[in-house]
């Protein structure tokens, strides 16, 4: 059976970091969420995906998949919020899914992903509303929280508008 479970800041030395996705924000401390649907149902989730052999490090990644799937570029600088470890996923050994800190820089058109040539929806919510859509229980909500909170921190941002706004 699956077992996800959360921890902030860096995964252990030792464990392989598989998929680097972002808790990604803007100016108005807004969650940015992938819009997508699934066998008629609308699913919701974050930007991201798997590094690649090509990568420089896991900035580069996310910059990456932040192009491919939303057109969008990202602000730097990029901070580590945390991780979640996966654990039961047939017999790999566990493994990181790493969860960044961004700030949306520009969003440029609707594209599809080179990858599978969908075109994804994109959202700004807020952070109340993005635990609700993700639907991830507590470890979803430790994760928003965690990023809010360094958003806030780090960024000095002080947020002022929470409504929605499909982009």
């Amino acid at each position: 059976m699956l077992k996800i479970t959360w921890h902030e800041g860096e995964p252990p030395k030792w464990m392989e970091v598989r998929q680097v996705y972002a808790i990604a924000f803007d100016e108005k401390g807004r969650v940015y969420l992938k819009v997508k649907y699934k066998n008629g149902k609308v699913v919701y989730g974050m930007f991201g995906g798997t590094p690649e052999h090509f990568d420089r490090d896991r900035i580069d990644t996310l910059k990456r998949e932040f192009i491919e799937e939303a057109n969008t570029t990202l602000k730097e600088p990029i901070y580590l919020v945390g991780h979640q470890v996966i654990e039961g996923d047939g017999d790999r050994p566990p493994y990181a899914q790493l969860r960044m800190l961004a700030v949306v820089d520009q969003i440029g058109e609707k594209l599809p992903d080179p990858d599978n040539s969908e075109v994804y929806g994109r959202i700004f919510v807020s952070p109340k509303k993005a635990i609700q859509l993700l639907n991830w229980k507590d470890t979803g909500k430790k994760q928003i929280i965690a990023a809010y909170r360094m958003l806030k921190q780090k960024f000095k941002m002080k947020t002022t508008d929470f409504n929605d706004e499909l982009v």
